[in-house]
């Protein structure tokens, strides 16, 4: 098996690289499409986010989110630790409450306030938490753009992985273990 079995609009998708005890199939058969991603992540309630901290270690967080345009937002108060930590380090991991229909998006947050953003787009994400959580927000928001995301509900027999190009580099350089 190559390691991608295709590419299309959403990345390429292939398997997770781990050691074999996993059992990991290597054929394509069974990976998950990507719309499980978009529609498990837009009809969760709450979510774990990882950001890494000033002196490189990691912090973890519940919070809210919602996926407006194809893209998963969330967001905090400018005083928050996790919200500080992504002003110096976008780096963010978000992964749904599930620990059984997996969803795990690895990649780059990138803030979106009254100075990044038009305002159409700042008042579509206030009215999807409005519907979604019954409050307004406010910014910042973060739009998390992947550079690989894990799905399963069957491991390890549906275990997909969806690499990405980022804007501002390559998406998964390393080709070592996930999981």
């Amino acid at each position: 098996m190559s390691q991608h079995d295709s590419t299309d609009d959403t990345g390429t998708r292939g398997r997770p690289h781990t050691e074999d005890s996993y059992g990991i199939p290597a054929s394509s058969q069974g990976l998950l499409p990507w719309g499980f991603v978009e529609e498990t992540l837009a009809a969760d309630r709450s979510y774990w986010v990882t950001t890494v901290r000033p002196d490189g270690q990691p912090h973890v967080r519940p919070t809210w989110g919602v996926c407006v345009d194809g893209t998963f937002h969330c967001g905090g108060g400018e005083k928050t630790r996790w919200v500080r930590n992504l002003a110096s380090d976008p780096a963010i991991v978000v992964h749904r409450e599930s620990a059984d229909e997996v969803v795990i998006v690895e990649g780059q947050a990138r803030r979106i306030d009254e100075e990044t953003a038009e305002a159409d787009l700042l008042e579509r994400l206030d009215a999807a938490y409005e519907r979604k959580y019954g409050v307004d927000h406010g910014t910042p928001f973060f739009a998390v753009e992947p550079s690989v995301v894990f799905a399963w509900r069957d491991y390890p027999d549906d275990a997909t992985r969806w690499e990405f190009e980022l804007e501002n580099g390559n998406g998964d350089e390393d080709d070592t273990e996930d999981t």
